[in-house]
């Protein structure tokens, strides 16, 4: 095959890609091996990246199974994430079908609004935050988690799902006008089927969000059965004067499972959510 500038360039672009794919990849093939190996074996030298046949045990998962604290854990952080996208979808949803579909006096205002609190860092807010929880009584409870986790959330979903929903013809909003219906019939009947795949997309992001966090919600939490994922792997840092780096990565891996299962079966919704988003009709 005659080697032309575009195939060298496309042989170029690919190994760029299969240098980031190794780079995205390794350090998830090595938290996977190191939570197969027994927790002396991690401070062998020479070290090894994968264990041999003989060293790959389970104690580190059977040691997570047998702590029940961590199921609580586990449970915490799907309550927390699952109303988290429950609820930033709808609110998303109804302001972004708003802001696009309704001429309103402050309506530019209040888009741009939403748009400068997506450049403000979180942890800039932790202290009013936490004062904020203290007077709403919600300190050392879940729910000093899931309304802040929806309002962060808020913001970013808004953007998204507005440029879908100008992406629906007014025509069919007209059409249910028409025959009599109303603003909830247009919303719940058009909109919200139609923006499925962008409120799919954003879900996804939210849900990782709420899943990952870990700054406020050990600022907030203090009992361990109330703890999230995030936290409890944070346990095992500097316990018993070491870091027990086997049943770290193990519960890392567990945590990891929820997010692929998500990506497995949504996957369409978000491949569609993007592709959609990229096209004003």
């Amino acid at each position: 095959m005659k080697l032309t500038k575009r195939n060298m360039v496309h042989f170029l672009l690919y190994l760029l890609l299969l240098a980031g794919l190794i780079i995205v990849v390794l350090p998830f093939c090595y938290m996977l091996s190191t939570s197969l190996k027994p927790n002396g074996a991690l401070y062998e030298f020479p070290p090894r990246f994968f264990p041999s046949l003989e060293e790959i045990t389970l104690e580190n998962y059977d040691y997570i199974h047998h702590q029940g604290k961590f199921y609580m854990n586990f449970i915490n952080s799907v309550l927390v994430s699952g109303i988290t996208v429950l609820i930033a979808a709808f609110v998303a949803a109804a302001l972004g079908f708003c802001i696009a579909r309704f001429h309103f006096p402050g309506r530019r205002f209040l888009f741009l609004f939403i748009m400068l609190t997506m450049i403000i860092p979180g942890t800039t807010l932790i202290v009013p935050q936490y004062e904020l929880a203290v007077k709403l009584k919600v300190i050392n409870n879940l729910w000093g988690l899931i309304p802040f986790y929806v309002a962060w959330v808020i913001p970013y979903s808004t953007f998204m799902i507005k440029g879908f929903v100008e992406n629906v013809p007014r025509e069919l909003d007209e059409a249910i006008y028409m025959d009599g219906g109303g603003v909830f019939t247009v919303f719940f009947r058009i909109i919200f089927p139609l923006a499925k795949p962008g409120i799919a997309s954003v879900s996804i992001f939210n849900f990782l969000t709420a899943w990952e966090e870990f700054p406020w919600a050990n600022t907030v939490i203090n009992d361990n059965l109330k703890r999230t994922l995030p936290i409890a792997i944070s346990g095992f840092f500097g316990q018993h004067q070491f870091t027990q780096w086997g049943y770290v990565f193990a519960l890392s891996v567990l945590s990891l499972v929820p997010i692929l299962v998500i990506f497995i079966f949504c996957q369409k919704f978000f491949v569609a959510g993007l592709t959609a988003g990229s096209v004003k009709g």
